[in-house]
């Protein structure tokens, strides 16, 4: 199983702050750091400097996609503050579900409440006989 987090966050925040709240959801969800293929974000995050740092530190890459696109995802968990700073109702599931498929762990919160993020199963593509997504699939 291979695992999409979506990230959402204010300006500024650190490194530290947006690993500290992935790596608490995935201990939380009984998962190793191992099977995050990606972060993903809204457009407007891309330079954010914890956030792509973050991403380095998992080796991993960060995917943005624009806030229209994240806008049409449906969401358990949608917030006004969140359309109106970022045009979007949410970043964090949004993102993790466009990249993913299965939304596994909805949004978390970080305690001070500037980091968010959301875990989903990367889909599986099918291709003629064959699949990708770099694990064997289950049989």
């Amino acid at each position: 199983m291979t695992v999409v987090v979506g990230v959402g966050a204010g300006r500024g925040v650190s490194a530290r702050a947006v690993l500290g709240l992935i790596e608490e959801t995935l201990r939380e969800a009984g998962l190793p750091a191992s099977v995050v293929s990606e972060l993903a974000t809204v457009d407007s995050k891309a330079g954010e400097a914890g956030i792509v740092e973050a991403a380095a530190r998992l080796g991993v890459p960060l995917r943005t996609y624009p806030a229209r696109e994240l806008a049409r995802v449906a969401v358990p968990h949608p917030s006004e503050r969140v359309r109106a700073a970022a045009g979007t109702p949410s970043v964090a599931e949004a993102a993790a579900l466009v990249g993913g498929g299965e939304l596994l762990v909805p949004k978390r919160v970080s305690g001070k409440g500037r980091v968010t993020c959301a875990l989903a199963r990367r889909r599986l593509l099918n291709v003629g006989h064959g699949y990708t997504g770099g694990e064997t699939p289950e049989c």
